[in-house]
């Protein structure tokens, strides 16, 4: 189809392609049925069949402003879906000219590994009855923000891409360093000096063809969070410092988005899952920083190599559970690792009626034009020394 074919509410393969490299938040919507989807699809879309639309889109896509393509084989069913969704309220959307089969004509990148009944990828997850190929499907269109791509992004990053999580952001400002190849498997040696993202976007693609990695090379910041935390499913707090983890829970309590946290301090880590208006956040578990000298940074206190890995893990499972619906999520409890002694304790605690971020009194919009919090700190030593170690 030539561009001259394309109407307003359409726009054309290669025009679509620019828009998602751009524009991260922007989601490709392929409305055809399953056995079409198992033949090819485009890396990174949402699949949400034209026959149940109506029913799921405003669970898929809660936020009407929030700018849709929307592709099928030809183009025909995608322009019926974008009048369903212009009548539903949802005002920037748009069909992708000539559907599928002009993105191939036009050489654009197709995953071929897409359904856990056709790809010999996800068998072992098609086998698990809580999963089944609904489940992967559902995994193949969801949306993980990562924040760091540093000890415990690494192995988080690695496995979500694994299981089939179809899109992926990861935010990190830093660049590779020898002293991260001990912990941030992410990474090679011959990355040293490179952006980490960059690394990691590689590294990702390399594993599996089928996960879409957009990438910014920047630190999360009060500015640019408005931009980036948005039409994810779920967030990934993968920081090293209490100004990030305080600016990740605050804009995931406004936007109503799961926040899965870790850190890790020499043999400690702790993980927990902050879900808003299902449990508490981070500020009813840390109303605010311990002093610096009582949590040093991991640069400072050191970290045990494996330990971001294990912890990442567990951050990699508990986003898994939230994105399928399955399982008992870490919602309200404290899970920590003794590395050293090789034990597990699972502290249990309740929202604060008071807290600055998810209480009913609460002004979020203030709290995050608020000055930062020291970022020098580590809460996961913290924790460690008030239950006796030191």
């Amino acid at each position: 189809m030539s561009s001259s074919d394309a109407s307003p509410n359409s726009v054309q393969p290669g025009e679509a392609w620019s828009l998602l490299q751009s524009e991260p938040l922007t989601i490709l919507l392929d409305v055809r049925q399953s056995e079409e989807i198992a033949r090819g699809r485009i890396p990174g879309s949402t699949a949400l069949p034209l026959t149940q639309l109506e029913e799921r889109i405003e669970t898929a896509i809660p936020d009407r402003d929030r700018r849709v393509l929307v592709y099928c084989a030809s183009g025909v069913r995608s322009q019926r879906a974008c009048r369903i969704l212009r009548g539903m309220g949802y005002s920037n959307v748009a069909s992708v000219s000539g559907g599928l089969t002009a993105w191939l004509q036009a050489g654009l990148p197709v995953a071929t590994e897409t359904t856990a009944g056709v790809s010999q990828r996800y068998t072992r997850h098609v086998r698990i009855p809580e999963i089944g190929e609904d489940g992967q499907l559902k995994l193949l269109s969801s949306r993980v923000l990562l924040v760091g791509a540093g000890g415990l992004g690494s192995p988080c990053a690695l496995y979500l891409a694994a299981a089939g999580v179809g899109h992926l952001t990861i935010v990190d400002p830093d660049n590779v360093e020898l002293s991260n190849l001990q912990r941030q498997v992410l990474h090679k040696t011959r990355h040293v000096g490179r952006s980490k993202v960059g690394s990691a976007r590689e590294a990702l693609n390399d594993l599996n063809p089928d996960v879409c990695v957009n990438v910014h090379a920047t630190r999360l910041t009060l500015e640019n969070a408005e931009q980036i935390v948005p039409g994810h499913h779920v967030v990934i707090d993968g920081s090293d410092n209490f100004a990030t983890r305080y600016l990740v829970n605050d804009v995931c309590v406004k936007h109503r988005i799961p926040n899965v946290y870790a850190s890790v301090s020499r043999f400690d880590g702790q993980a927990a899952v902050f879900v808003p208006d299902r449990g508490p956040c981070y500020r009813c578990l840390y109303p605010a920083p311990p002093p610096p000298d009582l949590a040093p940074t991991c640069e400072e206190a050191g970290v045990l190599g494996v330990l971001p890995g294990l912890l990442g893990m567990v951050q990699a499972a508990e986003a898994l559970k939230l994105l399928l619906g399955i399982g008992q999520p870490l919602i309200g409890r404290l899970f920590c690792y003794d590395a050293f002694d090789a034990t597990c304790r699972t502290f249990f605690f309740e929202r604060n009626p008071g807290c600055a971020a998810c209480s009913v009194d609460a002004d979020i919009e203030a709290l995050l034009r608020q000055p930062p919090v020291p970022d020098s700190c580590n809460d996961t030593a913290t924790d460690a020394n008030s239950h006796g170690r030191t």
